[in-house]
């Protein structure tokens, strides 16, 4: 079975001038030419997204959407009818928002939090904007130290409310933040605290040391790319770590003291070095 509005691996049983089916089952499902790789030739497996076109018909593209079904993304209104609103996916096909699933009217060039599902109807691919009754921390799905997908959905007075794989609620402290945050904006993170109630605390990054190793790699490439100097150094301010590494002071400090340790780099009063 092929499942429509996620990504598929198939098997390539047909070549033609204008690119590729793709064995669906009952279907066979065109990879179009431009989307072929040089490299593949029948009875390979390539791994495709799959949905409708405009008529209907079954097609595989590499191209990556802004979001599967069952997940939430933002989206921009493309064109608006008397029926609903077609907003961007990222690939050829937009998707239809049915005026029953706009919280308000939608305009062209609005940006809206959408989520997508198949119409039982129609088997396609649909967007709404009533997304509060698909999240729930009832039954988690999560634990603590988990890594999660998380979409920023609202600021609030002591933090941002984020959606958790598309599927639970969460909160993200300011302290846990160090640049300004929009809704939809999409980033990694992991459950901190599972609160007796459910409520979950979350933080941005990975856990603890397990993100040390590939943040040493990239301080390493910038101090190389630098000429084996950075002003920065433990007494750097949180904001200014986050704007040029992308990484908290927290961790910051953990991934020097692990390159210091190594002998990688050394320390002045205003920086630090490259020792390789």
């Amino acid at each position: 079975m092929v499942n429509v509005g996620q990504y598929n691996t198939l098997k390539v049983i047909k070549a033609v001038d204008f690119g590729m089916y793709l064995d669906g089952g009952e279907d066979e499902i065109l990879l179009p030419k431009r989307y072929v790789p040089k490299d593949l030739k029948v009875d390979d497996e390539i791994t495709v997204f799959i949905y409708h076109d405009n008529e209907g018909r079954l097609v595989a593209t590499t191209d990556k959407p802004y979001a599967v079904v069952g997940e939430i993304a933002m989206m921009e209104v493309a064109d608006v009818n008397s029926a609903g609103a077609f907003v961007k996916w990222g690939i050829m096909k937009d998707v239809f928002v049915p005026i029953s699933h706009q919280e308000r009217r939608m305009k062209v060039g609005d940006k809206r939090l959408i989520r997508l599902f198949i119409d039982e109807k129609t088997g396609r691919v649909t967007g709404t904007e009533k997304i509060d009754k698909y999240l729930s921390n009832y039954e988690l799905t999560v634990k603590e130290n988990d890594p999660v997908d998380l979409v920023v959905y609202q600021k609030t007075d002591i933090g941002y409310k984020v959606i958790i794989n598309s599927k639970h609620m969460g909160l993200m402290h300011f302290n846990e933040v160090f640049k300004e945050l929009e809704t939809g904006d999409k980033l990694k993170g992991f459950i901190k605290h599972i609160r007796p109630d459910n409520k979950i605390d979350v933080s941005p990054g990975t856990k603890g040391y397990t993100r040390v190793p590939a943040e040493e790699e990239r301080i390493l490439s910038l101090l190389r790319e630098n000429s084996g100097y950075l002003p920065y150094n433990d007494k750097s301010t949180p904001e200014d770590i986050y704007a040029f590494f992308g990484m908290s002071k927290k961790t910051f400090k953990m991934t020097l003291g692990a390159l210091y340790k190594k002998r990688l780099v050394s320390f002045t009063q205003t920086g630090t070095k490259l020792e390789e």
